[in-house]
């Protein structure tokens, strides 16, 4: 579990011959983003390209795109025995009811003994430029055609309230205005924004709300990013949890805020209260364009990076993309903690195709009537999880990672007067089906086979299964079949 940074991570990527070295001059400007969405959809290496026309920097791409590759990301050999770990951290406070788990959280973080350590000088500032600083100098990628222009993508966004607390380290992008001004797209839910809003309120007296982008580092540090850590849950105790090993943090030159020690490139600036920018058209997640819309903007003051820096990056739209597997990860790390909320829940799909929001499939042991239909409401009551428009119930021994099954399930086991739930509640602001923004309609649909208090008093029937003597006789003799 030693800590790592991006070097190294590259490094055992390349061993494990999970990365090719691109040397022929390839351009920024679409070209890069084509062979990467190529490489993650051929279930593919990632990609360190050299030789970037107009560009020292070497731009990486793909380092995220499996869940192999998230396993080594997060200093495990696979996602599940990182899930068992944070299973562990939770499963003692479980006899303590729901009270006692939300309020021990994140204690429990900091007892680790793991809160990040401060140094003096560190590889992310061997050079710094401040009155010359230019965003231009970065290989920042432009991924799709009708994309308002060139975004930075795989972003750690660090920033804490007006009294320095509540450290939030968040993903979000940045589309770049010219060589100083920077688009801030953070979601009005999201931390990052949370923090600026205060800022506004209480901290108007400074120039701007202080900001450090940071890029690259230990692998862990970019899922910290993603994860959907609760409002003043510290994203790099999260981490050195995962790592099991301290964060080392770097004082930025210019902005009161603290930055990973070993990241590639940090870009430190403010976030003014007053001045916005027309943000987008961008190629998102969503696998669609999200239109033009006001965003704050980001004044760089200073950019620090290695001496040799490499500028990590990603590409989203139309799934599978790299984010996909981020999100992933994410479904089985915190499948713990929505079982420490809904403890019938065994297991939970939210299929690549569902681009995160869109559909969600989850297992119960169900042992009452009209279960189902707590579960829904349980689930679209947890975080995240509010904007998932489609949530499907199947039975404990349905597998929700084979979609085909779930849908057979549904065919099933459901009817569509019975058995289904429409309501309204919050929605992904990327959701452009919705009715009006931030807010849509929910369906939920119980697919689990009905108790006769459900049925009217009628039995259910039991899907077909073979018998098991049998079938383990005719494993052992199949050879003798000749039918192999």
């Amino acid at each position: 579990m030693a800590g790592q940074d991006l070097r190294t991570f590259i490094a055992r990527l390349e061993a494990a011959g999970q990365l090719r070295r691109v040397t022929a001059e390839v351009s920024a400007d679409l070209e890069i983003a084509e062979i990467a969405s190529r490489l993650v959809a051929a279930a593919g290496p990632a990609a360190l390209f050299e030789n970037v026309a107009g560009h020292t920097m070497p731009v990486l791409l793909g380092a995220f795109a499996s869940m192999g590759r998230m396993a080594w990301a997060l200093g495990a050999e696979s996602v599940e025995d990182v899930a068992g770990r944070v299973a562990g951290l939770l499963r003692p406070r479980l006899a303590g009811g729901l009270g006692a788990t939300i309020k021990a959280a994140p204690r429990l973080l900091k007892l680790t003994g793991l809160r990040p350590k401060v140094v003096r000088s560190a590889p992310s500032q061997e050079v710094v430029h401040t009155d010359n600083a230019d965003i231009g100098r970065l290989p920042i990628l432009k991924c799709w055609p009708g994309d308002g222009g060139r975004y930075i993508t795989l972003a750690q966004v660090y920033t804490t309230g007006p009294d320095g607390k509540n450290r939030n380290v968040g993903m979000y992008r940045l589309q770049v205005f010219g060589p100083r001004r920077l688009g801030m797209h953070w979601h009005r839910d999201h931390d990052g924004a949370r923090n600026f809003r205060a800022w506004a309120e209480h901290g108007r007296d400074a120039p701007g709300m202080p900001v450090a982008v940071a890029l690259g580092g230990d692998p862990v540090l970019t899922y910290a990013a993603t994860a959907p850590l609760p409002y003043g849950m510290d994203e790099l105790v999260f981490a050195g949890f995962l790592r099991g090993e301290a964060v080392r943090l770097v004082p930025c030159r210019t902005v009161p805020l603290e930055v990973p020690a070993d990241a590639e490139i940090v870009i430190e600036g403010t976030v003014d209260f007053e001045e916005r920018a027309l943000e987008g058209p961008f190629g998102d997640h969503t696998g669609y364009y999200t239109p033009p819309e006001e965003y704050p903007v980001m004044r760089v003051t200073a950019i620090t990076h290695r001496a040799d820096a490499i500028y990590p990056t990603t590409v989203v739209g139309r799934f599978p993309k790299e984010d996909c597997y981020l999100a992933k990860t994410t479904e089985r790390l915190f499948l713990p903690v929505i079982r420490t909320f809904v403890p019938e829940v065994v297991d939970l799909n939210l299929p690549l195709f569902g681009v995160f929001h869109n559909w969600a499939f989850v297992s119960i042991r169900k042992t009452h009537p009209h279960q189902a239909h707590k579960v829904m409401h349980a689930l679209w009551g947890l975080g995240q999880m509010m904007y998932t428009k489609f949530l499907v119930v199947v039975d404990a021994d349905v597998n929700v990672q084979n979609p085909e099954e779930v849908l057979w399930r549904v065919g099933a086991e459901a009817d569509p007067k019975r058995d289904a739930i429409l309501t309204t509640g919050p929605a992904d602001v990327l959701d452009h089906a919705a009715p009006k923004s931030g807010a849509a309609g929910k369906l939920g649909i119980d697919a689990t086979r009905k108790l006769p208090e459900e049925a009217g008093g009628q039995p259910w029937p039991q899907p077909l299964r073979s018998d098991a003597d049998t079938a383990a006789r005719v494993t052992r003799r199949w050879k003798e079949y000749g039918l192999e």
